[in-house]
């Protein structure tokens, strides 16, 4: 009997194991995306500090920049929030294991449901942030534009 109990919070231990996996790429994930929303904000307020004195033609520029600058911080906010639920889908994935363990309760439904949740929430934190990065490209090119206005880039 003792046996058994052992062998069975065993299986749900290694059970939670690849949970905690993703849960592990999910906060490295948006301590990336914190770090990238911290660098848009300190350069907008940069460029806010210095527009009432900048020059029409560099207000302009600036109204642009800080134009992308606020896309940028919606798709990281988007991203953040996604990959927020999908942290917390993984830990009540977890709970929801270990309490089907306590109380003898076939869960398994609800935890492949709270699984594909996860994934779901994390692919769509993913894509935002791949769209952010792609927005950030085009500050980029925006300032390539700047130095070298007559070709293409």
């Amino acid at each position: 009997m003792i046996d058994s109990a052992l062998e069975d919070i065993t299986k749900t231990i290694q059970l939670a194991v690849a949970p905690v996996f993703l849960l592990s790429a999910i906060g490295t994930t948006l301590s990336v995306l914190t770090t990238r929303l911290s660098r848009v904000i300190d350069r907008a307020r940069t460029l806010e500090a210095g527009y009432p004195a900048a020059s029409s033609n560099e207000q302009s520029r600036s109204r642009v920049e800080l134009e992308l600058l606020s896309r940028r911080a919606r798709l990281i906010y988007v991203s953040l929030t996604t990959g927020v639920g999908a942290a917390l889908s993984v830990c009540l994935l977890i709970m929801v294991a270990f309490i089907g363990y306590l109380f003898q309760v076939n869960v398994g439904r609800v935890v492949a449901l709270l699984f594909i949740v996860a994934l779901g929430l994390f692919v769509f934190a993913l894509v935002n942030f791949l769209r952010e990065i792609l927005r950030s490209l085009e500050s980029l090119r925006f300032g390539l534009r700047a130095v070298v206005p007559d070709q293409k880039v």
